[in-house]
């Protein structure tokens, strides 16, 4: 038995798991389709560009949604619908999907939605779509599913389940902010956090974060504060202590080494921050602390 539809109480209550049935990149230009439908859940993607999507509804009505660059529309199965891109062209990258009776190992939707409530709720929505804008991190999830099952000409293969089950979380992580309506400042504060994390093991400016955020540099460092209660040299210089902590417990590098790995480089500061944070010094922190009460504790973001 195939279900064609996300939005699909079964899903819940019996074991199905994903089959992508068509994957493609694909730019359009004066382009006006006949209405079609199949029993497949899609996914289109606008990288660049602008386009229309027209759905005729259970009710008789058409609706008429318009998809700019980063924006995507989940459309569920068996919902008519035809692609409208007019003189700017518009490239896309669509995924086609239904489900099937669970076959093998890998954990299905409904063992997924019992761990993730964001997705449990995604499955229980009842319309014929959804329009969502993506802050860049559905794109990359997308284009290294495409990618991949390009790679293994198959859709069962272990990494290209796993990017599917990632894309779906995501997907519904993504709706649920939208439906909380998240703070703009929020997503900016979150964009830059990401950042740090990815970057405090070498040395970074506060220009290069809101460069990188597409922010004045006045206005980020206002909101940083505003919500996280640090300062963003404040809140960097937190995580390479909390990672250097973590570093001098459980493993046996020279403290040396750990300071280089936290991105700061003069072994004479790191032992003085290291102090003004702690109250130890590195070695001291090494050899006194109980390594079994040890729990590494990351700033957490409460939003507003």
């Amino acid at each position: 038995m195939e279900i064609g539809s996300l939005f699909q109480p079964n899903l819940l209550q019996q074991d199905y798991e994903p089959q992508i049935m068509a994957y493609y990149f694909k730019q359009y230009q004066n382009l006006s389709m006949n209405f079609h439908h199949h029993n497949l859940t899609e996914i289109m993607y606008v990288i660049s560009g602008e386009c229309f999507v027209e759905l005729k509804l259970a009710n008789g009505v058409t609706d008429r949604v318009e998809l700019k660059k980063g924006e995507f529309i989940l459309l569920d199965g068996n919902v008519p619908h035809r692609l409208i891109v007019d003189e700017i062209a518009c490239r896309m990258l669509n995924v086609e999907f239904h489900f099937t009776k669970r076959q093998d190992i890998f954990p299905s939707m409904k063992e997924l939605a019992e761990k993730e409530e964001s997705f449990a709720a995604l499955v229980r929505f009842q319309g014929p779509y959804l329009l969502l804008a993506d802050p860049d991190e559905l794109y990359h999830v997308l284009k290294s599913l495409v990618l991949e099952l390009d790679n293994q000409y198959s859709e069962d293969g272990a990494m290209a389940r796993i990017l599917f089950m990632q894309l779906l979380i995501r997907i519904s992580r993504l709706w649920e902010q939208s439906k909380e309506g998240q703070p703009q400042t929020n997503y900016y504060i979150k964009k830059c956090i990401e950042y740090l994390q990815h970057n405090y093991d070498r040395q970074i400016r506060v220009k290069e974060i809101a460069a990188h955020v597409n922010l004045h540099v006045g206005y980020l460092q206002r909101i940083f504060k505003s919500v996280t209660g640090s300062t963003i040299t404040e809140y960097l210089t937190s995580l390479r202590m909390e990672k250097a902590k973590m570093l001098l417990l459980r493993t046996d590098s020279p403290i040396i080494d750990i300071s280089e790995y936290v991105g700061m480089g003069s072994r004479q500061h790191f032992h003085s921050l290291f102090k003004q944070y702690t109250g130890w010094t590195p070695v001291t922190y090494r050899n006194s602390v109980d390594k079994q009460r040890f729990k590494y504790k990351p700033v957490i973001i409460h939003d507003s």
